[in-house]
């Protein structure tokens, strides 16, 4: 790309999470656009400080002392906008958050399996917990809809409901219902409105709601038509609800999104805006999968073609929702993945600690081992979830398994800040359980959301930061579909350098194997499965194709899909210590 074509301007990225904040800087290196430096502090959106400002300037500070560069004033420490000719200050800020309690939602609509399906995808696409759905099929009185919407103490309300055009009368019921509880609560804690209904009903919706919610926003119709669901203008609209509910909710943010221009973006909306645009750009075939593991949120974000299939799911974050994990799972569940001997009553005395002290990190053996167990049936339990909402197109031959994709892309404490990469690596196999043949790269500072809300203002920063290696590629994984016992040959595959020399291992039904294959490098692979074993290229057949090297290699998992773990739990750790060790420990 022609250097003319880059604007030649510093951008800082924040980004709040629920335990720490984030501070990134990009800049032009010899004419491209380059992560140069990260710094983060802890969050401070909750007690004692209640003021995310506070964060964001440590943050702030840390990269300064790795950069070497001024960008807080000396004495009243405001952001230095625009850069400065002694080099000091940047040029622009982007921001994204994610810290903040979860929004308590309310989601109406017609029909349960149409408008009101995609009212509850639309907030499911955000920091959501739905806490009150109405639809034609409640029974309740009208009088008890409406106790029940001023019971649950909603932040919002998301109304869709009805093809433009269509039905009218039984939205305006909801309308009238929703707007008399917005009126019964305290006008400061009076919910926002999203309207995504029939848009005949526009000037209705103003009128009944405009002076009574806590913010009106009127969208495009999620169900245009009976068989169309487009999400998208709706989440854009619902993105700038959220940050405006944050603003109202935390001191800080308000400012930060003053240094932003107004741009500041809820977190998994910039992470799922990045993967519709890189499927898009990458003209991915397949689909491309995006798995974030924070404190505040699972999110998952899967790009097909363009199209976005987006899940935040506060129920499997890794900070102060974890004391909750166990409604959602049982406790066997999180013990199959351990590898020490560790008590069901240890494992639930971390997950209340852990859920108080959301910012703290394993200090001991036995500590790793549970949080990596937590997060594997945790990011487990989200994608499972997700899958529920891929398009038609994405969805598998067997409901067990995944769709074949063609590229994972992972990032989070919990997986990011692994002991090693091996480490990292394997809880991603374990409860992702890709099929197929696909590179996998960790987003270890987690930039991938704030890339996405760079594009809005540079479209050229986010694809040559990418494609500078600002992600750490782990490798080429091929996972194999097989049934076979345990120990029997279900592959054998041929790694030739571009050097000529070979690398060849059989895998061994229920074993993984490591062929070295340094980033940077590509080699011809040769697949060929026994006993009609799916390698990616179809059940029994052979092939070969260029693959990519990256930290651990090309990685070969013949442990079968659905990966079947071991009901003696002796054996099963047994199991899962050689795993690990295969992938280095």
């Amino acid at each position: 790309m022609p250097t003319s074509l880059v604007q030649n301007e510093s951008i800082l990225a924040i980004d709040v999470g629920a335990s720490v904040t984030r501070a990134a800087f990009f800049d032009v290196v010899e004419g491209q656009y380059r992560f140069v430096a990260a710094g983060q502090a802890p969050t401070t959106a909750e007690a004692p400080f209640k003021n995310i400002g506070i964060g964001v300037r440590e943050a702030i500070k840390s990269l300064q002392s790795v950069l070497g560069v001024t960008l807080l004033g000396q004495q009243d420490e405001n952001l230095i906008a625009p850069s400065q000719a002694d080099g000091s200050g940047v040029d622009a800020v982007v921001a994204t958050m994610s810290a903040g309690p979860a929004v308590r939602t309310v989601v109406a609509g017609l029909l349960p399996d149409v408008s009101l399906h995609s009212a509850r995808r639309l907030a499911e696409s955000t920091y959501s917990r739905i806490v009150e759905s109405l639809d034609l099929s409640d029974k309740r009185k009208p009088d008890q809809q409406l106790d029940s919407i001023v019971r649950t103490r909603p932040d919002l309300v998301i109304l869709a409901g009805g093809t433009d055009g269509g039905a009218s009368r039984s939205i305006l019921k909801m309308l009238e219902a929703v707007g008399l509880a917005c009126y019964l609560m305290p006008e400061e804690k009076r919910p926002m409105v999203l309207y995504a209904g029939n848009r005949k009903l526009a000037n209705d919706v103003q009128e009944l709601l405009g002076g009574h919610a806590g913010k009106l926003e009127i969208s495009p119709n999620v169900r245009p038509a009976l068989e169309t669901e487009d999400l998208e203008p709706a989440s854009n609209q619902l993105a700038g609800l959220v940050t405006k509910l944050r603003q109202r909710q935390i001191k800080g943010v308000e400012e930060l999104n003053l240094w932003a221009s107004g741009g500041l973006l809820p977190t998994a909306y910039a992470q799922g805006r990045m993967i519709r645009f890189l499927s898009k750009l990458y003209e991915s075939q397949r689909g491309l999968l995006s798995v974030n593991l924070g404190a505040s949120a699972a999110t998952i974000a899967a790009g097909f073609n363009g199209e976005l299939a987006l899940g935040v799911y506060p129920q499997f974050g890794m900070g102060d929702n974890l004391g909750a994990l166990l409604q959602h799972t049982k406790i066997d569940d999180i013990m199959r993945w351990m590898q020490l001997d560790i008590s069901s009553n240890t494992l639930r005395e971390y997950l209340f600690q852990k859920s108080l002290h959301p910012s703290s990190i394993p200090a001991t053996p036995e500590e790793h081992a549970i949080l990596q167990a937590v997060a594997r049936q945790a990011l487990y339990l989200a994608v499972r979830t997700a899958q529920k909402n891929f398009p038609a197109g994405a969805m598998p031959a067997r409901p067990d398994l995944m769709p074949k994709l063609d590229l994972i892309l992972a990032g989070g404490g919990a997986i990011a800040e692994g002991a090693s990469l091996g480490q990292s690596l394997l809880m991603l196999l374990d409860a992702i359980q890709p099929v197929g043949i696909m590179p996998i790269l960790l987003d270890q500072n987690n930039l991938l959301a704030l890339l996405g809300a760079a594009a809005s203002r540079n479209n050229f920063l986010p694809v040559q930061v990418i494609e500078s290696g600002a992600f750490i590629g782990m490798g080429t994984v091929v996972s194999v579909t097989a049934s076979a016992n345990f120990g029997d040959p279900v592959l054998r595959a041929k790694l030739t350098y571009d050097d000529g020399t070979e690398a060849r291992v059989e895998a061994k039904f229920g074993g993984l194997e490591i062929i070295p294959l340094p980033s940077g490098r590509t080699a011809r692979l040769a697949l060929a499965p026994l006993h009609r074993a799916d390698a990616g290229l179809g059940p029994g057949r052979s092939g070969s194709l260029t693959v990519t090297g990256g930290a651990l290699g090309v990685v070969i998992d013949a442990r079968g899909r659905p990966l079947g773990l071991p009901s003696d739990p002796v054996r099963r750790r047994e199991l899962m210590k050689r795993w690990s060790y295969a992938v280095g420990g």
